[in-house]
Formats: structure tokens, sequence, C-alpha cells
């Protein structure tokens, strides 16, 4: 009996024991699967799932002989991802400043964008930036964020500084602040920057720009939620300084264009041509995204990465200019500039050409209607566009307009082209056709002018026929045929070889301005006079044109009255590649109807201005036969005038038509030395020989 009562005893012991220690895992069991969770589940449950843009190559700029002018470089950014940053203010924060450590530890605070906090100096002494808050775009946009912030435009540095603190979880209840004065005046740049640019889940913050791979290395090596790295492209111009008005520039979407570039799918933060070949062309060269979409769990780790949308390179641009040429043609612009300026002060009196400083000048092809140079001076250097822009944009000589293009200046003498060529094919003249040149026109008894011979020495031209009133530029000869063809008859004939007209080129370019009652009517300007056709006649009274339509015109005119359409783009290819995908064939843009004799004529007679007329002096026995058109447009009495001169070469085959304007050159001849430049460089002639 004894024995039995042991034996039930230790087996109630037992049982009881294993009823415990099932009660314990029981427990155990319950408290992960229904109150509890344990460190797997929080990294099972717990995701976030985000997505980073590849960026598409965007397509590369060449000239037509296939030489790169814009390319790619490609930089890597620190970013902050809205959808992967803490919920709660106080982890926001520590992640930046966990971040900024990496980059004071690095070397790295320096690729720290630049923030839009308009205030200076450390927490809690802040005080406005008066450089800041002194650009006219930067108070607008403070003024815009104060709104946003209900408060008022006459807020001041205290209670701005105040109300972000405590916006931003900086301070504590009491105004205490959570971090060190350096730690808050970091956060308020970034914070407030943050807000300024949108920060979004579709508006990522651009931290950094550029970093290297040892910040990069080290931010992964910490795994910090929210950031992430991003390739982008930045554009790279192999000729610094040059073609910068042709090619233009890239950057962010500007803000009063920002629907008009959502609805063709671009992100908020695209890169986009801005001005010149990288915006007119930019259908071709812009690229697609893609997509990466990532997997990450609470603590940053990532579980997986897939692209869910492959990017798709944008195509090469091939533009009609040779880079060779355009050199050529910019510096010859500049050499002649500061020639005619040197040259004045070796000449008596005032008013000839000490005062030159700006102009434009154009190579085209006549027979295809291709830019193959175009310059303007003074210019600009696009790699250090932002960093100089303050002082481009206030520069008094205006280094940012085009003046090849978009400048409109008085033709001059070179319009006497137009009213003879006119004259000859409305029959008022013919080449036989004999006029006197009596110093002083006294047809009008109220207007005569007088020839501008006559004013300099008191002589005249005689009796000449139309290729010698070109030849020496009579004013008297023209005054004459001008008012027997009528200014209708002059403008109608003058619009269809190009002058008052667009040109085609696909820039944004003037129309010009050719003079007559219709302009002066839709200007409201001073009623047209019998006079006014006089000056209309010779290029002056309200014409206006730019170098290139002058170019234009002249290559109308050797091709018997068929006009091209002026174009840059020579041909699309596949990025990387010079598989072409397009070529831009030449296109007639309007033709009239010219006859052969009347075409060679005018021809003939710009022969004779360059071998014993008016551009002798630079020209005569050339190696090259030619022809050209000097005029000398006054502007003011308290400016040198602006020298004009068009010439084309081969004479019985023009390849070439050049066009120059040099504002204040005094006279048109001295425009002349930037176009023997140029046709030293294309028929390869050692000047110096």
């Amino acid at each position: 009996m004894k024995i039995k009562k042991i034996s039930l005893s230790r087996n109630i012991m037992m049982i009881g024991f294993f009823v415990i220690i099932c009660l314990v895992y029981c427990a155990k069991l319950i408290s992960i699967q229904i109150a509890g969770r344990d460190f797997y589940e929080l990294v099972s449950t717990y995701t976030y799932t985000r997505t980073e843009t590849i960026t598409a190559q965007r397509g590369e700029i060449f000239d037509r002989n296939g030489t790169p002018l814009v390319t790619n470089i490609y930089t890597r950014n620190i970013v902050f991802d809205y959808a992967s940053m803490p919920v709660y203010k106080d982890e926001f924060n520590d992640v930046i400043l966990r971040t900024l450590e990496i980059f004071e530890k690095t070397g790295n605070l320096d690729k720290i964008s630049q923030s839009a906090l308009p205030l200076e100096g450390v927490y809690p002494d802040l005080k406005f930036s008066d450089e800041f808050l002194g650009h006219s775009g930067n108070l607008s946009k403070f003024k815009r964020m104060l709104s946003s912030f209900n408060l008022s435009e006459n807020t001041d540095s205290a209670k701005l500084t105040n109300f972000l603190v405590r916006r931003y979880a900086l301070v504590d209840g009491n105004g205490k602040g959570r971090y060190t004065d350096r730690q808050i005046t970091r956060l308020l740049q970034i914070r407030y920057d943050m807000e300024y640019k949108k920060f979004s889940t579709r508006q990522p913050y651009i931290l950094a720009e550029d970093v290297d791979i040892a910040l990069i290395t080290q931010l992964k090596e910490i795994n910090i939620r929210g950031i992430s790295v991003t390739e982008t492209v930045q554009r790279h111009y192999n000729y610094p300084g040059y073609a910068s008005h042709i090619l233009g520039r890239v950057g962010k979407i500007p803000s009063e264009n920002v629907d008009y570039y959502r609805e063709l799918g671009y992100s908020l933060d695209a890169t986009v041509g801005i001005l010149g070949a990288e915006k007119v062309f930019e259908n071709y060269l812009r690229g697609i995204d893609g997509q990466r979409t990532i997997i990450e769990d609470a603590y940053g780790n990532i579980l997986e990465e897939r692209i869910t949308k492959e990017p798709v390179a944008g195509k090469d641009v091939w533009l009609t200019i040779d880079i060779n040429m355009q050199i050529i043609a910019e510096d010859a612009l500049k050499n002649n500039i500061n020639l005619i300026v040197e040259n004045a002060k070796n000449k008596k009196g005032a008013l000839n050409g000490e005062d030159a400083s700006a102009g434009g000048i154009t190579v085209v092809s006549p027979k295809t209607g291709e830019v193959l140079a175009m310059g303007s001076y003074p210019t600009f250097d696009l790699a250090t566009y932002n960093s100089d822009y303050s002082t481009l944009s206030t520069d008094p000589l205006r280094p940012l307009f085009n003046r090849a293009l978009t400048g409109l200046y008085s033709p001059g003498s070179t319009f006497k082209l137009a009213t003879a060529t006119a004259a000859l094919t409305e029959n008022i003249i013919t080449k036989d056709t004999k006029i006197t040149d009596k110093g002083i026109y006294t047809y009008y008894p109220d207007y005569q002018p007088r020839c501008h011979i006559y004013v300099n020495y008191g002589i005249t031209h005689g009796t000449i026929n139309v290729v010698q009133a070109i030849q020496h530029s009579c004013n008297y000869f023209f005054y004459e045929i001008g008012r027997l063809l009528t200014i209708d008859r002059l403008n109608s004939f003058s619009r269809q070889l190009g002058l008052g007209d667009l040109t085609g080129i696909e820039f944004p370019e003037p129309i010009g301005i050719l003079a007559g009652p219709e302009y002066r009517e839709n200007n409201g300007l001073e009623p047209w006079s019998p006079g006014d056709t006089l000056q209309a006649s010779i290029g002056q009274s309200d014409n206006a044109f730019s170098p290139l339509q002058l170019g234009v015109y002249m290559s109308t005119l050797l091709n018997g009255g068929t006009r091209y359409r002026i174009h840059l783009l020579h041909s699309v290819h596949e990025y990387s590649s010079k598989a072409e995908i397009m070529l831009v064939p030449p296109e007639i843009k309007s033709s009239i109807n010219l006859s052969q004799e009347h075409a060679q004529l005018i021809k003939s007679a710009m022969k004779s201005v360059v071998e014993s007329g008016s551009a002798a002096r630079l020209f005569r026995n050339y190696p090259i036969e030619m022809g050209g058109k000097t005029g000398t447009a006054q502007v003011s009495k308290t400016k040198s005038a602006n020298a004009i001169f068009i010439a084309f070469a081969p004479f019985d085959d023009p390849e070439i038509v050049v066009s120059c304007i040099i504002e204040q050159g005094a006279t048109g001849i001295d425009a002349g030395y930037a176009i023997r430049d140029v046709f030293d460089y294309y028929f390869d002639i050692d000047s110096n020989s």
C-alpha cells in the first residue's frame, strides 16, 4: 500500500508539470498568433513599396559631319523619397540628421543643394538675407510661401523663425530646442526647401547632386530609410563658348509650362529643352524614362527590386552647321569688330566706328537653305551660363540676344538689289536704261534728298546704267526707279525674295519690316508720303531685316527666284549610333518668275562691286570669283552708322552666301573682313600668301 501511494503521488506531480508546460506554450502561442507580434512578423507585415525613375538618355547634338557638340555626362544624386520617409516629424528629422552626418564625415556638405530659405545665420539668430530677397523672382516666391503659411507679407524674421521651428517640430511645447542650434539651422534649411519645392509622392526631393561613390557606399551601409540614389544627366558642351545661341540649354520644366508638359507625359522633375536647338528639337532629343519598383521592410532592407518599365533613349540630332566654320565665323566677327575699333583711332573726327561692339553673321547654302554657320557677338558660354546669368542678363551689350537671327537692322544699300531687280522685272528699266545723277533729286518740291557722293564730295556719278548704279551704290538712280516702281510693287516683289517674311527656320524669328503705308497704318505711325518711297528704295525708311533674312534674299536672287526654306536640322539618328532615321531634304518655300537675263545682270553687278566698286579694297584680285553688296545705314546723330555686307561665292556656281552686320561699324565695306575670313576657310585660301 505504501508503494502504491508513492507512485500515485509521483504521477500526479508529473501530470501537473506537463500541464503547466502545455499552458506556458499555449500562452506563448496565443501571444504570438493573437495578442502580440514578433520581429519576423513585423518584417513580413510592414513593407514599403516605392518607385524610382530610371532616367532615359537624352539624345545628343552633332554638327553636319557627325562631330559631337553636346553630349551627356551622367551624375548620381541623393534623393529623399516621400513615400518611404517616416510619418512622425521627429523620426523624419532624425532621417535628415543621420544623412547629414554622413555628408559631413565624407566631406560632402558642399554638395547639398542650396536652400530657398530666405534666412541666414545660425538659430536662433536668423535674419532675412538681403542678397536672396533682393532678387525679384525669389521675393515673389517667398511671398507665395508666406501666403501658404497664412502669414502676413510683413512677417519679420523672428516671427517666421518661431513659426517654422514649431511647424517642423524642432522645439518642444515650451519652445526649447530638441536639437543643437546648428542642427536646427540645417533642418530649417532642408525642411523649408522641401516645402518650397513641393516634396511629395510625385515630387522627390533632391538633397545633393553629382555625389561620389564613397558617399553613396557610406549611405548604403547605414541603410537609412527614405534615402535613394538616382542618376541624372548633365549636358557637356564640347566647344564651350561657340554656337551657344544655336545649341541652347536644358533645365527643369518652367512653372508656366507645367500643364503642357504634364499632358505630354513628362514627370514634374524632368529635364527639358529651354532654349535653342535643345528646345525646338525636344521631340527628337527627349527620352522616355523607365521605372524601377523597390520593396523594403520596416528597417529599410530591400526585399525585392525589379524594373517595371524599360527606359527609351532619345534620338541624336545632327545640325546643318559645320562646327569648324562656326568657329571661324564667330572668331571672324569678333576680330572684325575689334579691327574697326582699332582703325577708328587713326581716323579724324568722330563716328568712325570707335563705338562698334556687336554684330551678327550668317552662312547659308543657297542651293539647300541649310545654315552652315550663324554667329552673334558678344556671346556667352553655355557651360557657365547659370553662374554667369546675373552678369549676362544685365550686360548692356546683351550677349544673350541672337543678333544673327532676331536682330532687325536697316539693310541700307544692300536693298538696292531688290529695287533694281523689281524695276527690271516690271519693265521700269532695261539693262541699257541710263539715268543722269544730278546730285540733288528734285522731283518733289518739298523733299529733295541728295546722293551720298554729292554730300561727301560735291560731285555726281554722271549718267549711269543699273549695273553701274549698283557698283557705285548711286542713291539718285534708285530714287528715280523707286518712284516709278511705286512702294506697293516694290514691297510685293521684295517679300517674294524673302524680305519681310519668315525664313522658315525652326527657331522663333521676327518677320522683319517692309517699309510702306501698311506698316505705318498697322503701327499707328505717321502717314506714308512720296518722300518715304524714295528712302525705302535705298533700304532706309522703316525697312529692317535680320542678317539671316538678308542671306535668304541674296540666295533667292542667285537661284533665279527660287527661295528655299532655311533650316538647321540636318538629320535624326538613333542614339549613340550613326544609323540615320530621317534626313531633311531641301524645301522650296516660294518662287518668283525672275528671268535668267535679269538674274545674271544682277550677279554681274555684284561682281563689279567687289572687283572695282565699293568693296574692291578688300576683294580686288581675290583668288575666287565672287560677288557682293555693301550697305551703310544711319542709326542716329550720336552713333556711327551700321555696316552691312552680303556676299556669295563662287561666282559661276554659288555654294555659300555670307551676310554680316556690325552695329556702329561705320561703313559697309568694313563688315567685309569677317566675310573674307569665312571665304578663306571654305575655299582653303591662305590670305597671307
